[in-house]
């Protein structure tokens, strides 16, 4: 019953992955590449970037539709007035930013419901699909809480769907990136799990283990990266060594690469 609705949102495909660890040294080799004036990778073999046939493919996501869009309203009446529409209860918030809601009670919400009734399964799935946004989409440092402000576009069930989605969370990783790549930040945000398997997928020199290891590529194609082995010479890997492994990138076999699809010409249902 659950699966049909996350089906009906669009969600479904994004909720099947599983963990995808980050690994910070192949990050800030990826994010030095990064220009922000052409939102692309520079690599020897020309410039390349995230697509939204890359959205749709690694995370299953609606890529057409409205846009994800609204206003930002701070106050505790928007907060707690959303917050019983969408979960029937007063949110756990942040104590820094009353904007903010916690993941956990989410998911304890979530996991509280009975499912006996039409109006349970819809609330479970819009628990659930707020955790995908705060969690996946659209996540910030601190990956334990989720800002309010998506809460009304879950309001309304049936046009959670209509929604462009997997456009919004590419926007979302691109502007990530361009605050990564300026000289005074440390830490990057956004989704990057997305990150991390298009450049696994796209360069197979740089990912932890070969691709012909792991299940076929269905979508989602990061299902298949998760909860993946890595070998203890991958892992021990720097910020140096993945430079030269982008370096010296053979533009042959890997340009060929880098524009394949990634499904086999499958496309997301």
């Amino acid at each position: 019953m659950v699966e049909n609705y996350l089906r009906a949102t669009g969600f479904y495909h994004v909720s099947k992955i599983g963990v995808i660890r980050e690994f910070h040294p192949l990050l800030a080799a990826l994010v030095e590449r990064w220009r922000p004036e052409t939102h692309t990778f520079v690599l020897p073999v020309g410039e390349v970037t995230v697509t939204l046939e890359d959205v749709a493919y690694i995370f299953g996501l609606p890529i057409d539709g409205e846009a994800v869009s609204g206003w930002t309203d701070s106050s505790g009446y928007f907060v707690q007035s959303q917050s019983h529409a969408i979960f029937g209860r007063e949110p756990e918030v942040s104590s820094s930013s009353k904007s903010y809601i916690k993941l956990g009670w989410v998911r304890r919400v979530r996991d509280a419901e009975p499912l006996d009734t039409e109006d349970s399964v819809r609330r479970y799935v819009r628990c659930h699909i707020f955790c995908l946004l705060g969690s996946t989409l659209f996540t910030d440092k601190s990956t334990a809480y989720a800002h309010a402000k998506y809460l009304p576009l879950l309001r309304d069930f049936d046009r959670i769907h209509t929604y462009s989605w997997g456009s919004a969370c590419l926007a979302h990783l691109y502007r990530a990136l361009c605050r990564a790549s300026r000289f005074d930040t440390k830490e990057m945000d956004g989704p990057l799990n997305l990150l991390f398997v298009w450049a696994w997928e796209r360069m197979p020199c740089i990912a932890p283990v070969p691709r012909n290891t792991l299940p076929p590529a269905e979508i989602p194609v990061a299902k298949r990266w998760s909860h993946s082995a890595r070998t203890t010479a991958w892992s021990s890997n720097t910020v140096v060594t993945f430079r030269h492994h982008i370096d010296y990138m053979q533009e042959a076999s890997d340009k060929r690469i880098m524009i394949g699809s990634l499904s086999g010409g499958r496309t997301p249902d």
